[in-house]
């Protein structure tokens, strides 16, 4: 797709947003507080500068300015398709966004009719790790076992997060370095740039965040989601640092959990809540297509080792079938245990051992 169609994707997205806003008398500012997020962030948002990484704090920004189910629904819609769109290269020389002014109105967004369904899944790891570098989102298809160059493409596409934060405010990281060596938290959305830098390692629990979608409007059936672990050691040295001091609300997703201590790991669905209200519990398999596509929340979590561990994600469609390897660009994912380690958060003044 051309640099206009990239700019169009994540335009119309922003436009969605702006609209949303303009329903509130609240200024960026304002909303950010609510939303524990930076006000600057959210105006690049608005304005599409940028797109987050992930769809939670959008959701929470929609339900905040008084969204209906199916106007969330059409904005998740939107949200991957900016995404994606900013995942493709763009030529040189595009002008930046020009920043939009709170009291310019919106455009008019399309009708909000589309349907979503998110999943979310966990993976409840009490085993560990080892080696692999920590991901950013990417765009991926692929399928196992491989197929021949005649072979048909699979019919979906994916992108994967792993640094998403617990409720997008709290995560550990595990560094090699002492206080004063390590620069103080990033937001969420810089958090990959930050832990590659500082060599951190994912601290007791990893959250990748997985959307996918179907190519054409064909339905694709997402059968099963398997864990596999290929490495284990010893947890790694260092200091534990938190990106906060302990974060709460009233969301609560959804989710598989799965015991990997269990002699043969099954995944366990999840009741979630959102602002008081219970959402039920998730089962595959499901259905996603080019208009429907699907989030699924992967929590892996370890309480005593470093691992290295990847996902599979069985699918269906017309009569065949494949599977989807979700990694770290062809990696494992790496989680690592932080029992025993000493663990500090970010104060007025600096590092301060963590008193939670």
């Amino acid at each position: 797709m051309s640099g206009e169609g990239n700019d169009r994707d994540v335009e119309e997205f922003a436009a969605l947003l702006r609209r949303l806003k303009d329903r509130t008398d609240r200024s960026y500012g304002q909303l950010a507080r609510r939303l524990n997020m930076n006000a600057s962030t959210l105006h690049r948002y608005c304005v599409g500068e940028t797109v987050p990484l992930d769809f939670a704090p959008v959701e929470r920004f929609a339900a905040l300015c008084g969204a209906t189910p199916e106007e969330r629904l059409e904005l998740h819609r939107y949200w991957i398709l900016a995404v994606a769109a900013r995942q493709r290269p763009r030529p040189t020389g595009n002008p930046v966004p020009e920043p939009v002014p709170e009291d310019v109105p919106a455009p008019t967004p399309t009708p909000w009719y589309r349907r979503r369904l998110t999943l979310t899944v966990a993976v409840m790891c009490a085993v560990l790790a080892v080696g692999g570098t920590l991901s950013t989102v990417r765009t991926h298809d692929t399928t196992k076992p491989k197929a021949s160059p005649r072979a048909l493409p699979a019919p979906l596409a994916w992108t994967a997060d792993s640094q998403v934060w617990d409720l997008h405010c709290g995560h550990d990281y595990v560094v090699d370095a002492s206080p004063a060596q390590v620069p103080r938290p990033p937001a969420e959305e810089g958090a990959g740039a930050w832990a590659a830098k500082q060599h951190a390692v994912h601290g007791r629990e990893t959250d990748v965040e997985i959307s996918v979608q179907g190519r054409t409007s064909t339905a694709v059936v997402l059968e099963a989601l398997r864990v596999h672990v290929v490495g284990r050691a010893a947890p790694v040295h260092g200091t534990v640092y938190a990106m906060d001091q302990g974060c709460g609300g009233e969301v609560a997703p959804r989710y598989f959990g799965v015991d990997l201590d269990a002699r043969s790991p099954r995944a366990r669905a999840v009741a979630g809540s959102s602002l008081g209200t219970p959402v039920p519990a998730a089962h595959l398999p499901y259905r996603v297509s080019a208009q429907d596509p699907e989030v699924l929340l992967v929590k892996a979590r370890t309480a005593a080792c470093d691992c290295r561990w990847y996902l599979e994600l069985d699918w269906s469609s017309q009569g065949r079938t494949g599977t989807l390897r979700i990694d770290d660009h062809g990696k494992p994912f790496r989680t690592t245990s932080i029992k025993g380690l000493p663990r500090y958060w970010y104060a007025a003044n600096g590092w301060a051992p963590y008193d939670g």
